[in-house]
């Protein structure tokens, strides 16, 4: 899908399963600085943790947005720019275990002509396999700059 074609209303296709490594979570620990315990420490987490394993970062969930959305959607990078305008809405409802499987899924829930291009609130889950509760969902901003 074009991204600049899009309008509201449109749901987006699904995006592959991803599965969060243990060494994904320790990299976002080193980039973000956040090495809580229930994040890096297995040891630990299988003695005291309530999910018996180490947890994904809420906000590696939402940092890998953009590669998912990729996935999905084309820019015709000649013509457009695409920038990350902010977040209206996040929610974090379950976390993500290490070695789960994420998918995204995106619905355009508005657009707004801005003076230096358009803005899409893009509405977002990510899904967690064989769970019934997302692992987020929220609403993202994208400014989309072009002729």
């Amino acid at each position: 899908m074009e991204f600049s074609q899009l309008s509201v209303g449109d749901n987006l296709p699904e995006t592959t399963w991803f599965k969060i490594t243990q060494q994904q979570i320790n990299e976002f620990a080193v980039a973000t600085g956040d090495h809580q315990w229930i994040h890096i420490d297995q040891e630990r987490c299988a003695k005291e943790s309530p999910f018996g394993t180490t947890i994904a970062h809420g906000f590696l969930s939402a940092s890998l947005m953009p590669m998912m959305f990729e996935q999905i959607i084309t820019l015709d990078p000649t013509r457009n720019t695409m920038l990350n305008y902010g977040i209206d809405s996040l929610r974090f409802l379950e976390p993500v275990r290490v070695d789960d499987y994420i998918k995204y899924q995106f619905k355009v829930a508005d657009v707004e002509q801005k003076p230096t291009g358009k803005l899409f609130k893009v509405a977002a889950q990510v899904d967690i396999k064989n769970r019934d509760k997302p692992a987020l969902v929220g609403t993202f901003l994208t400014l989309l700059i072009g002729k």
